[in-house]
């Protein structure tokens, strides 16, 4: 038992054969350096990436599938017309006053001593709207023969002069006026007529002096409040044929 103590004495007392390196703390500093930077580089990339795709994404719900619908960037009427048309409202070309191709509709309604009128007006458009050169004016007509321009109904699809219902329209006021739902039918129609709540209503018509297939037509406001209200339409012929579906 002496001998093993003394043995183990003289085994702690002998120099190791390679003597233990001193650590290199600066490498050390410099190796940890390197790690924490890396990963707050690697923590602000996620960053980015994330905001990245919040901003793209909110381009993408802004923009519904399919091209927006387009606006034509035409000469306006003057400030007084209401203009629109049988797609959704857009400003229709015409000239700065609007006058009267051919005679003027009267409408036996009045309003502040004024004649509600309807007359075709040229629409020079050639760029947005090729195949339109006219639309319907409501009016009111001045006791010294002056037109007060209200309300511009035109096709902005397709030709002007093609078979059938264009430009249905009205059913609202402006300048305190009440524009009645209005519109024109290209054809031979002799009578217009629509049904509102089961009830047959019979439109006013009158036939277009520059165009007598032109059949402008307008209803009594009490009778038809909007133009959704004036559906179906329905044209007959002077034979009492049905020329529509």
């Amino acid at each position: 038992m002496t001998d093993e103590l003394d043995r183990l004495r003289a085994a702690l007392q002998e120099a190791p054969a390679e003597p233990f390196a001193e650590p290199d703390l600066e490498r050390i500093f410099k190796d940890g350096g390197r790690i924490r930077r890396r990963r707050r580089f690697l923590t602000s990339s996620g960053a980015a990436v994330a905001v990245v795709a919040v901003v793209f994404g909110a381009a993408w719900l802004g923009s519904p599938g399919g091209a927006p619908e387009q606006v034509h960037a035409a000469a306006a009427p003057p400030p007084s017309v209401m203009t629109t048309s049988t797609a959704a409202p857009a400003p229709a070309s015409t000239s700065a006053e609007p006058r009267p191709l051919g005679d003027v509709i009267s409408t036996g309604t009045y309003s502040d001593g004024a004649e509600l009128v309807f007359y075709a007006t040229e629409i020079d458009d050639p760029d947005n709207l090729p195949a339109v050169q006219f639309g319907v004016m409501a009016s009111l007509s001045e006791p010294d023969g002056n037109l007060r321009p209200l309300y511009l109904a035109n096709e902005s699809e397709g030709r002007d002069r093609s078979f059938g219902f264009h430009a249905t329209s009205g059913g609202t006021t402006v300048s305190d006026t009440w524009v009645p739902v209005y519109g024109y039918f290209s054809g031979p129609a002799a009578r217009i007529e629509t049904t509102v709540d089961g009830r047959t209503v019979p439109a006013h018509t009158a036939r277009w002096s520059e165009d007598p297939d032109v059949v402008v037509f307008w209803f009594d406001q009490d009778d038809v409040p909007s133009a959704e209200s004036a559906t179906p339409l329905v044209a007959y012929s002077a034979d009492g044929k049905r020329l529509t579906k």
